[in-house]
């Protein structure tokens, strides 16, 4: 496995308002009218971070799996300072830097990239997600643990069950039954990739847990790099 040093750009935005004018920049080029790749083939990759707040220090892992078999084809690291203060709708600018490390250290194409948090089901429409796959062009969805500010349903108790995430009257993604009578998991399109296929990607990604299994890898990996940061307090 790779571990990489990420570097924040000489350009990474400083101040909110600085933060808030690239999304709005950025957002316009997402793109929603594609299906994205049928699940079950090519790659996918996990992506996830973990933080040391107190050492200044964030971790990133990628983890890219056979789409068919779920078994690992590659997996690299990156460590770096956080590049951003913690700000509510803000969060892919501590994130992204040591993401892109990440991703970049692979030896293979990622493929379908499923981050652990959000992309269209956002404030301003633009979670990690989503700027993630502006910037690599790639296809990328966000599978996240809880609804952040947005209202649901519970959907039916069998796996496969969904029902509307929404903010208002707006559908912003979906809450999916991974296992039958377990707690949803909330889906929202990032970049290239339609909400029906999104779903059904995390599906496949979940034949035996609630979380995919590209998130569940990649926690474990980010958490063990950051353990292992040699980044001084």
């Amino acid at each position: 496995m790779t571990t990489v040093t990420a570097q924040i750009p000489a350009d990474w935005p400083a101040t909110e308002e600085r933060a808030r004018a690239v999304q709005d920049g950025l957002r316009a080029r997402v793109v929603l009218d594609e299906p994205g790749p049928p699940p079950g083939t090519g790659t996918v990759t996990g992506v996830d971070v973990a933080y040391d707040d107190a050492r200044d220090v964030v971790a990133a892992a990628a983890v890219t799996l056979d789409a068919a078999t779920l078994a690992v084809v590659a997996e690299a690291t990156a460590v770096g300072r956080i590049s951003f203060p913690y700000v509510p709708g803000l969060l892919a600018f501590r994130e992204i830097p040591t993401v892109l490390a990440a991703l970049d250290a692979l030896p293979c194409p990622p493929g379908l990239v499923v981050c652990d948090g959000y992309g269209r089901a956002h404030p301003r429409r633009f979670g990690l997600a989503s700027h993630l796959g502006v910037l690599t062009g790639l296809p990328t969805i966000g599978v996240a643990k809880n609804p952040f500010t947005f209202a649901y349903e519970d959907p039916d108790a069998p796996r496969g069950s969904t029902s509307p995430l929404l903010d208002g009257a707006e559908e912003v993604g979906r809450a999916l039954r991974t296992r039958a009578a377990v707690k949803p998991v909330f889906v929202s399109v990032g970049h290239r990739v339609g909400l029906e296929n999104a779903c059904a990607h995390t599906l496949a990604l979940a034949p035996a847990f609630r979380l995919p299994e590209t998130t569940r890898r990649a926690d474990a990996l980010c958490r063990a790099a950051l353990r292992a940061a040699a980044y001084p307090a």
